[in-house]
C-alpha cells in the first residue's frame, strides 16, 4: 500500500514551516546585531544576521521586487496544484509542503521587509548564510528526488 498525505495535511505542514521560519527570523533579528556572530554549535554552526536582497548564493542581488513576484507566482502555483489533488504520494506531498513553506517564508520577508533575513552560518566552510526557509527549499529537492526514485522502483516492480 502506498503512503499518501491529504491536501489538508500538506497545507498544514507548509503553514507550520512558514510559522517556524518567521518566528526564527524574528528571534534572530531581535537577538543579533548585523555582523555579530554567536556560536550555536561550536566549530559547526553560528548565528550571524544578514539582510539578503538577492537569492541563493547572492544571485540577483538587489532584485527584491522581481524575487518577490517569483515567490508569489511559485506560491500560487503550488497552492493551486496541491488544492487540485485530494491526496498526494507521501514524498511528493512533503516536497510540495517544504517548497511552499520555504517559498512563502522568504517571500513574506521580501514583501514586508524588502530583504530576506538570513542568520545561519556554517563555520568550517565558506558557505552563504541561510535561514529555515532555505533549509525547507533544499529539503524539498531531496524529497522530490526520493519521490522520483520510489515511484520508479514501484513501476519497475509492477
Amino acid at each position: 500500500m502506498k503512503r499518501t498525505l491529504a491536501r489538508r495535511s500538506t497545507l498544514l505542514i507548509a503553514q507550520f514551516i512558514v510559522v517556524v521560519d518567521q518566528l526564527s527570523k524574528a528571534a534572530a533579528s531581535s537577538a543579533l546585531q548585523g555582523g555579530q556572530s554567536l556560536p550555536l554549535l561550536p566549530n559547526l554552526l553560528s548565528l550571524q544576521l544578514v539582510h539578503n536582497t538577492g537569492a541563493a548564493f547572492s544571485v540577483l542581488q538587489n532584485s527584491t521586487p522581481l524575487l518577490g513576484l517569483l515567490s508569489l507566482g511559485v506560491g500560487i502555483g503550488l497552492i493551486l496544484w496541491i488544492g487540485r489533488e485530494r491526496v498526494l504520494p507521501f514524498w511528493q506531498a512533503l516536497a510540495s509542503a517544504a517548497l511552499l513553506g520555504g517559498t512563502l517564508g522568504n517571500g513574506l520577508d521580501r514583501w514586508r521587509l524588502g530583504h530576506v533575513v538570513d542568520f545561519l552560518a556554517l563555520e568550517p566552510i565558506d558557505f552563504p548564510i541561510f535561514n529555515g526557509a532555505d533549509v525547507a527549499i533544499n529539503m524539498a529537492v531531496l524529497f522530490f528526488a526520493i519521490d522520483l526514485m520510489t515511484r520508479r522502483d514501484d513501476r519497475s516492480r509492477g
